[in-house]
């Protein structure tokens, strides 16, 4: 049995019409192919302690044609910058992809930088539904006052925006929840949506989101079996990830996953927390925020 009739058995027998994924990677070939030589050099430079194998480390057409066998009505762009005057750039590119791609949701990023709220202004203006904001790789604080118009454009119009700010897998200067914190503090409507759930400072980032109606997290890499031998998920925080249901989305970072896309749902599966659960967390979260 392929993988992709395992994925449309998994949602099909949830009665859903298929998945929603809004932390996937689509990006320029030359970028991604840097993100993927980054994950190639982990073993040794951990001296095989972490080894990340990219598992679908196909050509662009192909990997638009897997996700789709695999039944996700929409998924995401997420591509970001590592330094000043990339943004706009990478943005550019993500015109051009959303335009040939009409099931991923026109993903658009940013940076801290001079100009930031007019290249965010022409982003939602181009059709922009989703921001990526990689706080660690780019190696910035949040609440630089840089971004705050941005920030506040965002609110303003509520488009969510997925934001690595959790330390995993390794903490940065300004990762971990109090620099994003002051950020929702100044704008409290702002629909962030938290990647790997805030890995590893899970109940930190709980938190949050129980604090802020508009806070969301996405499930990406968590609760497998690779993260879990990481940075656990805490057992007793369960019952707060079960009420927070209507507000987790899944993710699952492909194509960059060192296991098979069907692990990441399986081990959704295996928290237990009921079926109603798992079709508002795979699926009628994420379509109700984008109105699909």
């Amino acid at each position: 049995m392929t993988e992709a009739v395992e994925v449309s058995r998994f949602w099909g027998r949830l009665g859903l019409p298929g998945l929603i994924d809004v932390h996937t990677h689509f990006m320029p070939e030359q970028v991604l192919r840097k993100v993927w030589a980054y994950f190639d050099a982990l073993g040794q430079a951990t001296g095989g302690a972490l080894e990340w194998p990219i598992t679908y480390r196909d050509a662009e057409a192909e990997r638009v044609a897997r996700i789709r066998e695999f039944g996700v009505r929409a998924f995401t762009a997420m591509l970001y910058p590592h330094k000043p005057g990339m943004a706009q750039w990478l943005n550019g590119w993500a015109v051009e992809f959303a335009g040939r791609t009409p099931d991923c949701l026109h993903t658009s990023t940013l940076f801290p930088e001079a100009g930031v709220e007019g290249y965010v202004r022409q982003a939602l203006d181009d059709g922009a539904r989703v921001f990526k904001a990689h706080v660690q790789v780019g190696a910035y604080d949040p609440a630089d006052e840089l971004l705050d118009p941005a920030w506040g454009l965002l609110a303003e119009s509520g488009t969510p925006v997925v934001i690595h700010c959790g330390s995993g897998p390794a903490p940065g200067k300004h990762t971990g929840p109090e620099p994003i914190a002051r950020v929702l503090a100044r704008h409290p409507r702002l629909r962030l949506v938290f990647a790997h759930m805030g890995m590893p400072e899970y109940e930190d980032f709980l938190d949050l989101a129980e604090r802020y109606g508009e806070v969301r997290l996405d499930t990406t890499m968590t609760f497998t079996d690779f993260s879990e031998r990481l940075a656990p998920f805490p057992p007793r925080a369960l019952p707060r990830l079960a009420a927070l249901g209507d507000r987790i989305l899944l993710g699952t970072d492909f194509p960059n996953i060192p296991y098979p896309y069907l692990h990441q749902l399986h081990a959704l599966e295996r928290l237990d927390l009921g079926d109603d659960w798992l079709r508002a967390v795979c699926h009628d979260n994420a379509a109700r925020l984008f109105g699909l």
